[in-house]
C-alpha cells in the first residue's frame, strides 16, 4: 500500500511547479475559510474592482491616467448605486415588510384552498393525511414566529455599523485596487515561491473567466429583475418589485434559484387571484422568461466563460455553498472552472513500464557480468 502512495506521489508531485500550485490553492483556501468573516469587504472590493477594470482600461487607453480613470468610474458607479439605492431598496422594504406581514394569513388562505379541492376530490388524497399536514404546518407558520423571524432577518440586514464600515472601506478599497493594480501585482509577488509558472499559466486562464463570468452575471441579474419587474407590475401582481429582485438575484444559484423563487411567485399570485386565468398567464410567463434566460441569455453572456456540465455545476454550488456560504454559491462556476483548469495545466506523469524497466535491469546485469 506504502509503495502504491508513494509510487502515485513521485508521478504526480515530482514536478515542484505542482507542489507550488498546490500550495498556493491551499492557502488561499484555508484564509478563506477560515477568514472569510473578517476578508468579506476585501473580497467584496475585489468583485467591484474586476467589474470596473474594463471601463478604466478604456479610459487608460485613449490617454487618460490611472488614478483619474479610477476616480471617474468609482463616481459614476457610486452615484449609480446611490440613485438605486434611494429609489429601489425604500419600495422592496416596503413590500417586504407588508409580505412577511401578510405571509400567515395567505398560507393559510392558500391551505384552505388546497384542502377544499381535496374534500372535493377525496380520491386521490386521504383528507386525514392532509389534515394533519395542515395542522402541522400551521404550527411552524404561527404568526408570531414569522415577525420574530422577520425582524431578526431586517435588524440584520439594517445593522448600521456593518453598513457605515463598508461604505467607507470597500470605496477606498476599490480605488485603490483599480489605482495601484499594477503596483498591487508585482508587491504581491514576493510573497510567492520563484517556481510558479504553473501557477501562472492557470492563472492567465481564469483571469479572463473570472472577468467575463462576474459582468456577465451582474448583466443577467439586472436583464432578468428588470424584466420580471416591468412582467409582474403589467399583471399587476402584488410586491411586484419584491418579487422582481428576487428574481433577477435568483440566477446566483444556477438551476436552484429558479425552483426556489417560483414558490413565493405562484403563492402569492394563487393568493391573488386564485385558479384563474390571471394566473395561468403569469406563471407562463414567468416560465417563458425563464426559459430565455437559460435558453438565450446565458449562451450570449458566458459563451466560452463557462464550459461546465449541469452536473458539475450543481456540485460546486453544493461543495462551495456549504464551505463558503454565499460567496461560495456566488463563485461557485469560476471554482469549478478553476478546478478544471488546474487539472488541465497539471503536469502529465511519465508512465514507466515496470517489465520494460526489469528487462532493462537484467540486460545491465548480464553485461556487467561480461
Amino acid at each position: 500500500m506504502l509503495s502504491v502512495l508513494s509510487r502515485w506521489y513521485k508521478e504526480r508531485f515530482s514536478d515542484p511547479q505542482a507542489v507550488t500550485l498546490v500550495l498556493i490553492l491551499v492557502g488561499f483556501a484555508l484564509a478563506i475559510y477560515f477568514a472569510g468573516g473578517l476578508l468579506a469587504p476585501l473580497l467584496i472590493a475585489l468583485v467591484l474592482a474586476f467589474l470596473l477594470e474594463w471601463p478604466v482600461a478604456q479610459m487608460a487607453r485613449i490617454g487618460i491616467n490611472r488614478p483619474t480613470a479610477a476616480s471617474l468610474v468609482l463616481v459614476l458607479f457610486i452615484g449609480l448605486m446611490l440613485l438605486i439605492s434611494f429609489g429601489l431598496v425604500p419600495s422592496i422594504w416596503r413590500q417586504g415588510v407588508n409580505l412577511m406581514a401578510d405571509l400567515p394569513s395567505m398560507i393559510d388562505k392558500g391551505l384552505n384552498t388546497v384542502q377544499l379541492y381535496i374534500n372535493r376530490y377525496p380520491q386521490f388524497v386521504n383528507p386525514s393525511q392532509l389534515d394533519t399536514m395542515v395542522a402541522e404546518l400551521k404550527k411552524l407558520l404561527d404568526t408570531q414566529h414569522l415577525l420574530d423571524i422577520g425582524k431578526q432577518l431586517l435588524g440584520y440586514s439594517a445593522s448600521l455599523l456593518v453598513l457605515m464600515v463598508y461604505a467607507i472601506l470597500i470605496p477606498l478599497l476599490v480605488f485603490f485596487f483599480l489605482k495601484d493594480k499594477d503596483e498591487l501585482i508585482k508587491g504581491s509577488k514576493r510573497f510567492f515561491p520563484t517556481n510558479r509558472d504553473l501557477a501562472r499559466k492557470v492563472w492567465n486562464e481564469m483571469n479572463q473567466q473570472i472577468f467575463n463570468y462576474i459582468r456577465g452575471k451582474v448583466i443577467e441579474i439586472v436583464i432578468i429583475g428588470v424584466v420580471s419587474y416591468i412582467f409582474f407590475a403589467v399583471m399587476d401582481l402584488r410586491y411586484a418589485a419584491l418579487l422582481g429582485v428576487l428574481t433577477g438575484l435568483s440566477v446566483l444559484i444556477p438551476y436552484v434559484g429558479a425552483t426556489l423563487v417560483t414558490l413565493p411567485i405562484a403563492l402569492v399570485a394563487f393568493v391573488q387571484w386564485g385558479i384563474s386565468p390571471e394566473f395561468g398567464y403569469l406563471m407562463v410567463g414567468y416560465g417563458i422568461i425563464q426559459a430565455l434566460d437559460g435558453n438565450v441569455l446565458v449562451p450570449i453572456l458566458f459563451s466560452d466563460a463557462v464550459d461546465l456540465h449541469p452536473v458539475f455545476i450543481i456540485a460546486a454550488v453544493l461543495i462551495f455553498g456549504g464551505l463558503w456560504g454565499v460567496w461560495g454559491v456566488f463563485f461557485a462556476i469560476p471554482l469549478a472552472s478553476l478546478v478544471k483548469a488546474v487539472i488541465n495545466a497539471w503536469p502529465v506523469p511519465i508512465q514507466i513500464d515496470e517489465n520494460q524497466d526489469e528487462s532493462q535491469t537484467g540486460e545491465r546485469v548480464l553485461h556487467d557480468s561480461k
